[in-house]
């Protein structure tokens, strides 16, 4: 017994150290809203930048997960519906040690452009803002109102292997909410995909 509670403080002490266990709580600021990341239209951009009237949604996405791949459809319209509502996206490629395995800059304005975006897709250079955020999956979503303030984290919708299996779609509802002045219904929910590729 001794020998397990010596253990668990140590195990508990490693978390912390990773940098990216604490997921950033509902009511939490944007991190380092003004720090500037490379764009792939070659602009350097902030969170401040992408910033709209109504809020920001931020994606962390990727080139590569084959999860991020099935819902593409599901996130260019996520997206859209976000800018017509006046809600910011800025999407974030933190892939750090995928960055020769198809998610380098060059990879990834490639991919924003066979995907037609036509919002933010910038670079997070050593993880650093997924890990300011406990970002720990592709796709993951969080939604900040316009005072900059975290109103809902977690999946796309409720079903990540098919659209047709969807029964709620709780990112464009929490959207809906915050645009309408209400308070979100369900902030929190589990997102399902790929872990991003942290270098060790």
């Amino acid at each position: 017994m001794k020998k397990i509670f010596g253990i668990l403080p140590l195990a508990i002490l490693g978390l912390f150290l990773s940098g990216h266990s604490g997921i950033l709580p509902i009511g939490a600021p944007i991190p380092n809203p003004e720090v500037k990341m490379k764009d792939i239209s070659g602009k350097d951009i902030s969170f401040k930048d992408a910033m709209q009237k109504n809020g920001l949604l931020v994606m962390f996405s990727c080139n590569t997960c084959p999860i991020v791949k099935r819902y593409q459809t599901r996130s260019n319209e996520l997206c859209k519906y976000a800018t017509q509502k006046q809600v910011g996206v800025i999407l974030l490629n933190s892939n750090e040690a995928y960055r020769d395995n198809g998610d380098s800059y060059e990879d990834s304005k490639a991919y924003g452009q066979q995907n037609k975006y036509t919002w933010h897709y910038v670079m997070d250079e050593q993880s650093k803002m997924a890990d300011a955020f406990g970002a720990n999956r592709t796709p993951e979503i969080f939604l900040f109102n316009s005072d900059g303030k975290l109103v809902y984290h977690g999946a796309i919708d409720d079903n990540s292997d098919s659209e047709d299996g969807v029964t709620r779609r709780h990112a464009q509802i929490a959207i809906d909410e915050l645009v309408g002045g209400k308070d979100i219904s369900t902030k929190e929910t589990r997102s399902v995909g790929c872990t991003i590729k942290r270098k060790s």
